[in-house]
């Protein structure tokens, strides 16, 4: 039996190539735009055969006659049982005047190249976008009843079943398959469609919240989804039965979910937190259109839309679908495949191959060189307080991926050491000493280094002061709260301010900010270090907005407890659960390449949303280890004793929490 493929070398039409080689002297010719020796052996390689069996055309869908050459239509004589159209260009955010040129002209010239092949069957993969946005169940003998076909998607894939319904001349067959998402089998897909727009999200709500945290969601229409392989066994089976020209067989799921019970099931597959709160879509169904339409011509509002589309990896207009209307009837595609094994299995027992196979091969950030050399080799990088602890591990990452690494301490020798450390491992460190709570220093040593190295890429102030005392040993020590500010918050933002014009200037810079998780927490007994961090947090924010336009990125990481030696006259924290230097440095190496507006560990989230909508359980929890831990050896007397094991609980609960 011989077969003419549009497509082939497509998603589906690849599989349903496969599927068509398992019958019995079945012989294949398919159409490319070009003979490419290396495409075609992958696809030989897939098939598992060669070109006598699976002969390539060259032509082009968009010419007349499909663009082959008499020659090559001699050879195929008048042999061609089957010709399947599959090519189409499956893309809602395609241009229409493309979607013009290949579903509907593509269509008719397919036509045309099939009667002239004398081909005894004509199938054509159209799409449940043939019914546009039809309100109620659609039937599969419903065609001209299809409304709501403004997106040029909708009308190319309506105009091309009509090209087929009213001009193909040989007996023809429509298949309007639902969604078409990864193998059930595998979770291979090709590119990102459909629901897989929302894997970003998902995956974004994972790293920021625990999964047994309720997340807020959407809700919408009935979101139909079939896997590639029921497709392609559908058709397979279809297209050989006799008796069945004429018809129209929707390949759907019988049990669409709604759009918000999909996102569940993927959140499921990511092991993301469920959405249990949902806000329905269909409330903007209320506001009449003009009025949308004139509210995205308002500068701040396009501009905030654009901004969130980009944030969460959405095309444009995918909201506009997310209230989808249309059920979609399929009694006689269910008729002809009753007594096979060919059906649609649950969404829930597959759904995890499609994340695993989305997050390991069709990730977008796997395709962005978003390493760490490539974002600061060659460039200045600004580490303030990089003679030890995490300023340390992060200089010394920075200089291993090609950075031009900068660094300002108060005490030279450990300097020295530093930069001594730094050069028996063919490194080089950039050291200037300089104390960062004098602001006459700041202002002098921030110049020097414009001076010698020009314009800085990144800065990371690092440099800080903790103290770890209660209010209530601090009545007489106002001057730990100045200190702590005129270090954490004056220094740091001195140097911001001698280093932000030069950036501005360049449209280009991050400014990098090592905040703590006690900002997000409130914790006591540091209210002096808190209060510094978030006054400079606070800065942060508003500068993040004053340059969002200007090409200069904000960062703040709130950290968790570090073992450096800031924390070492705290006995208690001996035994307590802390990051490294190290992990601490792959923290801002992440936010480095990343560039976002904040990071901070899942407990901190808990810890600030826990303050934000239950105040007083917050504090009743935050009193309790307040209560629970004791002064510093520098702020109480007596011998050190080792931590109870209420303690050590409590620390490994709320791990990376200061107490």
């Amino acid at each position: 039996m011989q077969y003419f493929i549009t497509g082939a070398t497509g998603f589906i039409g690849k599989r349903l190539v496969a599927r068509l080689l398992e019958r019995e002297g079945a012989r294949i010719f398919f159409l490319v735009r070009q003979r490419d020796p290396e495409r075609l052996q992958a696809l030989y390689d897939f098939w598992g055969c060669d070109d006598t069996r699976a002969t390539p055309v060259v032509g082009d869908l968009t010419q007349d006659m499909l663009g082959v050459s008499a020659a090559d239509r001699r050879k195929l004589g008048k042999k061609t049982t089957h010709f399947f159209h599959v090519a189409a260009v499956y893309d809602l955010s395609a241009d229409a005047e493309r979607q013009l040129q290949v579903n509907v002209e593509g269509t008719r010239q397919a036509v045309r190249f099939a009667e002239a092949i004398g081909a005894k069957h004509f199938h054509l993969f159209s799409s449940i976008a043939a019914a546009g946005l039809y309100e109620g169940v659609f039937r599969e003998d419903m065609f001209e009843q299809a409304e709501g076909l403004d997106h040029p998607y909708f009308r190319t894939k309506h105009d091309s079943e009509g090209i087929v319904r009213n001009e193909c001349r040989i007996p023809w067959r429509v298949y309007r398959p639902a969604i078409v998402v990864g193998d059930s089998r595998t979770g291979e897909m090709d590119k990102i469609d459909g629901p897989y727009y929302f894997f970003k999200l998902i995956q974004k709500l994972r790293r920021l919240l625990p999964a047994w945290m309720p997340a807020i969601g959407i809700e919408g229409g009935r979101i139909n989804l079939v896997p590639v392989d029921y497709v392609v066994d559908a058709v397979d089976h279809i297209a050989h039965l006799k008796g069945e020209d004429g018809r129209c067989f929707h390949l759907v799921d019988p049990r669409p979910r709604r759009v918000g019970d999909v996102l569940n099931i993927f959140a499921r597959a990511g092991h993301a937190p469920q959405m249990s709160v949902r806000v329905n879509a269909a409330l903007l169904g209320f506001i009449p259109k003009y009025m949308r339409k004139a509210l995205l011509a308002l500068t701040p509002v396009r501009r905030v839309r654009d901004v969130l589309m980009k944030e969460l990896g959405l095309p444009d207009d995918i909201l506009s679908f997310v209230n989808y209307p249309t059920r979609f009837d399929s009694r006689e595609t269910e008729r002809v495949l009753k007594g096979t094994r060919i059906a649609v299995p649950p969404l829930e027992d597959y759904a995890w191959r499609l994340w695993d196979y989305w997050e390991r091969c069709l990730d977008p950030d796997l395709f962005i060189d978003r390493s760490l050399g490539g974002r600061v080799k060659g460039q200045v990088v600004v580490v303030t307080g990089a003679s030890s602890g995490i300023g340390k591990a992060v200089a010394l990452r920075l200089a291993e991926a090609g950075a031009i690494v900068v660094t300002m301490a108060r005490g030279k020798p450990a300097l020295d050491a530093a930069a001594s450390e730094f050069e028996a491992l063919g490194l080089k460190l950039h050291t200037y000493e300089a104390d960062l709570a004098d602001l006459a220093q700041v202002d002098a040593v921030a110049q020097q280094i414009l001076h010698d190295h020009g314009p800085v890429a990144i800065l990371i102030n690092n440099a800080g002061r903790s103290i770890r005392r209660a209010i209530e040993n601090s009545y007489e020590r106002f001057h730990d709260f100045e200190r702590t500010m005129q270090l954490n918050y004056f220094g740091a933002l001195r140097l911001n301010l001698n280093l932000l014009p030069a950036m501005a200037e360049r449209r280009t810079g991050h400014i990098i900010n090592i905040s703590s998780i006690g900002v997000l927490t409130n914790a006591p007994r540091f209210s002096a270090y808190v209060a510094s961090k978030a006054a400079l947090d606070a800065w942060t924010r508003c500068a993040a907005s004053e340059f969002a336009d200007r090409g200069i990125h904000f960062t703040t990481i709130n950290m968790p407890l570090v073992k450096t030696p800031m924390i070492a006259p705290t006995a208690l924290y001996d035994q307590a659960p802390t990051l490294t230097p190290e992990e601490a440095a792959d923290m801002v190496c992440e936010a480095i390449v990343h560039r976002p507006t904040r990071m901070a560990t899942r407990l901190g989230i808990t810890g600030e949303v826990l303050h934000a909508l239950m105040p007083r359980v917050a504090q009743a929890v935050m009193n309790t280890s307040f209560r629970m831990f004791g002064e510093s050896q520098a702020a109480a007397s007596g011998e050190k004793t080792e931590p109870t094991r209420d303690q050590l609980a409590l620390q490994n609960w709320m791990r990376g929490i200061h107490f």
